[in-house]
């Protein structure tokens, strides 16, 4: 049943490209919109660094640019890395260059987001995106003393969570030449250890050398913290939402390994939020859409909210259970569930 599922569900999805005459990857809109955002990152940099104007429009201002941030990582980077932003390699791998831009590494990303997370999503030991510091989420994690206050302190863990990416884990990461602890060495080829180091230096220049020069060290400091914080919520909770309620599954890797039934998996280790809101769904480049996006990673984001529908209704056909939360605040509240129960 699970092999007819997955082969319904492509051929009702290829049907629909097919009748709408419409490519899988992005058209004019998506590239429409990373115009703004990047136009938009640039204004606000420039207001900040070089205009400086009074520190509570100031502050205002690193909020929304946190926002930019991670709205240039949903909207632009994510499709790119996935190869769904533009039917053209060299513009997504030039888009997904974006991370670098905001400090983080592309290709240390796909391998922990494009192969494990995607393949392996809510397994312990494989899906990396799972292993959060000071967090147990996982059934198979190990309980220790500090995790029975994980409710409390985890709104601070997501908050530091980008700069602690971009400024101490990617060189972890870089030094080691793995991406978990117990994981084997990845191939780290040396064009990609110049480009680490070349856009690293890139971005400690534009985000730190540069604002310091200019309007100094406290209010690049503050400037920093403020956008570092609001990225890194941002980041965290959407991807959290989406794989860590009480309605998605956590399995063992025994449990996962015919691969007929990944798409099976990914149904139900995956949840959407709040669907219905334009804003959103514009904002979090349709990642509250994360079921679709993770039957169709190679699907640009534009054509999730009419995959849905096709999603929904093989789903309803083979009695498959679909998870989907009204809003974002249930699904925050189901998220607040899990952590709750897995610190006892």
């Amino acid at each position: 049943m699970n092999t007819l599922f997955s082969r319904t569900l492509k051929e009702k999805t290829n049907q629909y490209f097919k009748e709408t005459l419409q490519k899988k990857t992005g058209n004019r809109r998506i590239f429409i919109k990373a115009s703004i955002l990047l136009l938009t990152f640039v204004l606000l940099y420039s207001l900040l660094v070089f205009v400086q104007p009074h520190w509570a429009i100031s502050v205002i201002l690193c909020l929304l640019f946190g926002v930019n941030l991670a709205a240039i990582g949903f909207n632009i980077m994510h499709d790119a890395g996935h190869n769904s932003f533009s039917e053209n390699k060299r513009i997504n791998t030039l888009l997904s260059y974006s991370l670098n831009l905001l400090g983080g590494n592309i290709y240390f990303w796909k391998l922990k987001h494009n192969i494990a997370h995607h393949t392996y999503t809510n397994i312990d030991g494989e899906d990396h995106d799972i292993e959060v510091k000071f967090m147990r989420i996982h059934h198979d994690q190990k309980l220790r003393k500090h995790h029975r206050y994980q409710r409390f302190y985890f709104p601070l863990l997501y908050g530091i969570s980008y700069l602690a990416w971009i400024f101490y884990q990617d060189y972890e990461k870089y030094f080691r030449q793995r991406m978990g602890h117990s994981t084997e060495k990845f191939h780290f080829p040396l064009r990609e250890k110049v480009i680490f180091w070349t856009s690293k230096l890139f971005h400690l220049g534009l985000f730190i050398i540069l604002p310091v020069l200019i309007a100094g060290w406290l209010p690049t400091l503050i400037g920093l913290v403020i956008a570092g914080a609001v990225c890194g919520m941002s980041l965290a909770t959407v991807f959290q939402l989406a794989h860590v309620v009480s309605e998605t599954t956590f399995k063992t890797i025994e449990e996962s390994k015919v691969e007929e039934e990944w798409m099976i998996h990914q149904i139900q280790s995956t949840a959407n939020f709040s669907t219905q809101s334009k804003i959103l769904t514009w904002i979090l480049g349709g990642l509250n859409y994360q079921v679709e996006h993770h039957l169709f990673p190679k699907i640009s984001h534009v054509h999730y909210p009419a995959l849905n529908r096709i999603v929904r209704q093989t789903c309803q056909e083979y009695n498959i259970k679909y998870n989907e939360f009204r809003s974002f605040w249930a699904a925050f509240r189901s998220h607040i569930q899990v952590i709750h129960a897995m610190s006892r």
